[in-house]
């Protein structure tokens, strides 16, 4: 297929009754390109129509591709497989719910041809109840001070991306994946546009309070090795107080002021048989990710697709 100048990037979940109204703005707000442009919408296997939804606009818009995965394979993955599909010259990634404004793209755009190849879109204030908005800046301070990085808890997935870019990140191997971290590590000419974060068009986030805490404790913990590190830490600590505590009792017990009696040893055995506890969990937890990673099953399965020069398979 033929490249085009700007592909639009959009993981579809859940988003049913917002899918013709992000597809009307789009359209609407891509009148610059002249109709060089593309939408490829990755439908997740979520529990609504929403295939079906995409199945009539790619039939009535030619500029629309869908692919709909075999099973929920998560945001991230959906966000891969619709690079892999994007033949954009230019690639927005952008949500389906409408929080992110269509109208932002020419923005972005603008700001990439002053000779940047990554310009995220920044958040000047998140809709979203203040418990999630504490959370997310927990989060990103956690991750910030165990990784070592400088990721602005403004930026989401909402941004445009050069060619070469989405061609550095499909190199990318790695099955716990972030994109908005991907991006930070590949580095090269970065950028930011600040918008107004838009309330959902309706439904909920498809992210629940579980699925955050378990994508919360993926990034923060398995992007890194910093955990491994800190049980030695702990060790080392608990080792010194260990020799502290011979010395002293060593003392007391020739000056002949130690108390009788056995706290102190049980308080030691938990302390160390939780520690011990602790860091063989923590190992296996990470040799489980080296064993998922081994296996180097596929990132995503596409099930269907439709658009561009497939007419439905």
């Amino acid at each position: 297929m033929e490249p085009v100048e700007l592909s639009v990037v959009v993981p579809v979940y859940s988003c049913e009754s917002s899918l013709r109204e992000l597809h009307r703005r789009l359209t609407e707000s891509l009148r610059w390109t002249n109709g060089d442009y593309e939408l490829v919408f990755i439908e997740d296997r979520g529990p609504d129509c929403s295939w079906s939804v995409l199945q009539e606009l790619a039939r009535d818009d030619r500029h629309v591709r869908a692919f709909r995965l075999s099973r929920n394979f998560g945001q991230h993955a959906a966000i891969t497989a619709g690079l892999s599909k994007s033949r954009g010259r230019w690639t927005v990634v952008m949500d389906c719910d409408l929080q992110d404004p269509p109208e932002e793209i020419r923005r972005l755009y603008d700001k990439a041809a002053e000779g940047y190849e990554i310009v995220l879109a920044r958040r000047a204030q998140k809709r979203m109840p203040l418990f999630r908005r504490w959370a997310s800046k927990t989060y990103f301070a956690l991750l910030n001070t165990f990784a070592g990085t400088s990721i602005d808890p403004g930026h989401g997935s909402f941004s445009i991306v050069a060619r070469k870019v989405v061609d550095s990140f499909l190199t990318f191997k790695d099955r716990d994946r972030h994109y908005l971290f991907v991006l930070y590590w590949l580095g090269y000419n970065q950028a930011s546009v600040e918008y107004e974060h838009a309330p959902r068009a309706s439904g909920e986030s498809a992210y629940t309070l579980r699925r955050l805490v378990g994508h919360a404790l993926g990034g923060v913990f398995f992007q890194t090795t910093i955990l491994l590190r800190w049980v030695i830490y702990v060790g080392f600590f608990l080792a010194a107080l260990g020799i502290g505590a011979a010395i002293y009792f060593a003392v007391a017990r020739v000056s002949g002021t130690a108390y009788p009696g056995w706290t102190s040893l049980v308080v030691l055995l938990l302390l160390i048989g939780g520690l011990i506890t602790i860091s063989t969990g923590v190992t296996g937890l990470y040799i489980g990710r080296v064993f998922n990673e081994a296996r180097e099953r596929p990132l995503y399965v596409i099930d269907q697709e439709i658009g561009g020069d497939v007419t439905s398979r």
